[in-house]
């Protein structure tokens, strides 16, 4: 299943934190969000990037929370190439692990260290 957030499926480069977290929240185990499609090093990059600044300063905040979230279990990251330097980025839930302290919603409210 690829479900993506309604709001920006033209351009999943406009993708919010927090729609990605809401996105995680709501998740069922295999559901597949395309966070980004590009070249997310570069996109990501103040030097490279060609986005506006402030679509990339929400791209590293969408980066690092999928980063996180891979990092605490709740999702798998990959990559599908679409071609010369264009590839999407995909967050894919994973089932939610039953050692962890608290509900999820307070891990998503978190902040996520620079």
């Amino acid at each position: 299943m690829d479900h993506r957030i309604t709001a920006n499926t033209t351009n999943p480069s406009c993708l919010t934190e927090s729609e990605l977290c809401s996105w995680l929240g709501g998740a069922a185990p295999g559901d597949v969000l395309t966070y980004h499609q590009g070249v997310l090093v570069l996109d990501r990059s103040p030097l490279a990037s060609r986005l506006p600044k402030a679509e990339q300063a929400e791209l590293v905040r969408v980066a690092r929370r999928a980063f996180w979230a891979a990092e605490q279990g709740l999702a798998h990251l990959v990559q599908r190439r679409r071609g010369p330097d264009n590839y999407s980025y995909l967050m894919i839930a994973r089932p939610r692990p039953k050692t962890q302290s608290g509900s999820l919603l307070a891990m998503l409210a978190e902040e996520i260290p620079h």
